[in-house]
């Protein structure tokens, strides 16, 4: 069954998912009769390539590749370099549209306007952008749910390693009482190395930086603004609470010297900076981000490098720790991979009524 995708944003994300599809091409027919089209991708930066006969995957990536970029490719297509990308969700017509703008965390634009647009057009949408999630999941989930819709936002919290899905088709009838976890890979990283080579901050710091684990300016992470974007979603989503950013207690990991982790591990502990939920008794959602000394038999003790993490604790099966990569062209690429599979289930299962 074809289904016509258009895609919003096209940086590295966009590329893994494109990647996936040119791979995983025979197992989505022969498996799934998935038949993807994609008809339009548009970039603030790029412009903007369009072809509703679909375009050509393969040789897309394959000039990529060869150090071109969306104005080479130039085979039956219209470019539209100056094409606003809301013209673009008016105009084009699709089934699911993929938004992987910028992460804007202060007011969830330009992405939340888009997302908005699609729903009014009836189309699907997946999204990785954490900022519209963080900010105003329930208004967007609303939407989609009146005009029966779906929103896939698995790429916002662990990258490609399962959350939403995990929990919506494994989990019931469980009561999750907890959330807390590793929810940031550079940090992760700068404390490995600070506590099993001994660096300093500033020494491990450069180092995720060399990696392209952090950023030229990598408050975002450090001070735990990007773990906290997280921990937002995961009480709003998963806790079904209604919290803002303020709600959330944050504290980054800028203050901890390799002193402090030398201490701990003496006592048998180790630094991780923890993103933690709680409903309380009375049905409060309490949320925090900040640095803690765990166990080294807490299963979060032993995730070290870039490597995420999340433990549930449940009332029926206890605590169920899952971790995998939290960040990646490909891991990420695979979770907006995730939730178009589970969008096309939807559709084909529709059209066959």
């Amino acid at each position: 069954m074809e289904i016509k995708i258009e895609i919003i944003g096209f940086g590295t994300v966009g590329m893994g998912f494109l990647e996936i599809l040119n791979k995983k091409a025979n197992i989505l027919k022969e498996k799934y009769d998935f038949l993807p089209k994609i008809v339009a991708i548009t970039d603030k930066m790029k412009g903007s390539l369009i072809d509703e006969e679909g375009i050509d995957i393969q040789r897309l990536l394959k000039i990529i590749k060869e150090g071109g970029d969306l104005k080479d490719y130039n085979n039956g297509f219209f470019a539209f370099e100056e094409r606003n990308s809301l013209d673009i969700i008016e105009e084009i017509k699709s089934d699911i549209l993929i938004e992987m703008t910028y992460t804007n965390l202060n007011t969830g634009e330009p992405a939340t306007t888009h997302i908005k647009k699609a729903f009014e057009k009836g189309k699907h949408v997946v999204t990785s952008n954490k900022g519209p999630i963080a900010l105003y999941y329930k208004d967007l989930k609303k939407i989609a749910d009146e005009k029966n819709l779906l929103l896939g936002i698995e790429g916002t919290v662990l990258s490609g390693t399962p959350v939403f899905n995990l929990i919506e088709e494994t989990f019931p009838p469980n009561s999750i009482k907890r959330i807390k976890g590793i929810l940031n890979g550079t940090t992760n990283y700068i404390l490995t190395k600070m506590e099993t080579e001994g660096m300093s901050y500033e020494s491990a710091l450069k180092k995720a930086q060399e990696l392209g684990y952090a950023e030229a300016d990598p408050t975002a992470d450090v001070e735990g603004f990007d773990a906290l974007a997280k921990v937002l979603i995961l009480s709003n989503v998963i806790m079904e609470g209604d919290l803002k950013k303020e709600d959330i207690t944050r504290e980054g990991i800028t203050r901890i010297s390799s002193d402090d982790i030398n201490e701990a591990a003496k006592s048998g502990y180790r630094y991780k900076l923890i993103g933690s939920v709680e409903k309380e008794e009375n049905g409060k959602i309490k949320a925090s981000v900040k640095p803690l000394k765990i166990s080294f038999s807490d299963p979060l003790s032993g995730v070290s490098g870039a490597t995420n993490a999340l433990t549930f604790e449940t009332d029926l099966l206890g605590s169920v720790t899952i971790q995998g990569p939290g960040a990646g062209k490909i891991e990420t690429g695979f979770s907006i991979m995730i939730d178009v599979l589970r969008i096309f289930k939807k559709i084909n299962k529709q059209e066959r009524k």
